[in-house]
C-alpha cells in the first residue's frame, strides 16, 4: 500500500491572500477585545479615597515680602496734613514778674455824693457854751456840731469854713439867733473849736447851706 503524504496547501492566488488578511486582522481585533472585557470584569476600577479628618496643620499667614516696593505701601496710607503753627504775639515773659502768693485786693472806693449847695454867704461867726434847751426843743450840748440860725430851717445842714486857715466844719441848725449886729451864725463851743481858736471869741466865716 502506497502511504500517502499530506502537503500543505498554499494559497498562492491574489483572492486567497486577502481573506487570509482580513481574517488574520479580524482574529487578532477579536482577541484584543476580549482581553480588554477579561481585564474590566476581573479588576473593576475604584475611585480614590478622600481624606476628609481635618487638618492639624494651620498655614502660615502670607507675610509681605521685603523686596515690596515701599511707593505702594506709602500710597495705601494717606499722609496727614500738617496744620499751620498758630503765631504768637510776642510778650513779655511773666516769670520775670515777681509773685505773691495770693493777690491782696484793692479796696474799693466808696463814691459818696455830696449835697448840692443851695446858697452861700459870709457873715461874721461867734460860739456860745450857756443854754438848758435849744429852740427846737433839744437839750444843748456845748460841745456838739450844731449852730444857731435867725431864719434857716431846723436840721438844716451848713458848711462853715474859716478863711484864715481853711478849715471847716458841718453844723446842723438847731436853734435861734445870734442877735448881734453882723452876726449870721451862733456856733456851739465843739463846732467853732473845729475851726478856730477860742480865744477869738469872733471871726469872719464863709458858709454854704446844703440840700
Amino acid at each position: 500500500m502506497t502511504g500517502k503524504h499530506s502537503r500543505t496547501r498554499r494559497i498562492t492566488s491574489p483572492a486567497g491572500l486577502t481573506a487570509s488578511a482580513v481574517l488574520a486582522v479580524a482574529l487578532a481585533v477579536g482577541g484584543t477585545v476580549g482581553a480588554v472585557r477579561l481585564t474590566a470584569e476581573a479588576d473593576p476600577v475604584r475611585p480614590a479615597a478622600v481624606d476628609l479628618s481635618p487638618s492639624t496643620e494651620t498655614s502660615a499667614p502670607e507675610t509681605s515680602s521685603p523686596s515690596a516696593s515701599p511707593s505702594a505701601s506709602a500710597s495705601a496710607v494717606p499722609s496727614p496734613t500738617v496744620s499751620p503753627t498758630p503765631s504768637r504775639t510776642a510778650q513779655a515773659p511773666s516769670r520775670s514778674k515777681q509773685r505773691t502768693a495770693r493777690p491782696t485786693p484793692k479796696p474799693t472806693a466808696k463814691k459818696t455824693t455830696a449835697p448840692p449847695v443851695v446858697d452861700t454867704g459870709s457873715c461874721g461867726a461867734s460860739f456860745y457854751w450857756q443854754g438848758q434847751m435849744t429852740a427846737n426843743g433839744e437839750t444843748f450840748n456845748p460841745g456838739g456840731l450844731t449852730a444857731a440860725h435867725k431864719t434857716l430851717p431846723f436840721d438844716t445842714k451848713v458848711r462853715v469854713t474859716n478863711p484864715a486857715n481853711g478849715k471847716s466844719v458841718t453844723v446842723r441848725i438847731n436853734d435861734r439867733g445870734p442877735f448881734i449886729e453882723g452876726r449870721c451864725l451862733d456856733l456851739a463851743r465843739g463846732a467853732f473849736a473845729e475851726i478856730a481858736s477860742l480865744d477869738l471869741g469872733h471871726i469872719e466865716v464863709r458858709y454854704e447851706v446844703l440840700g
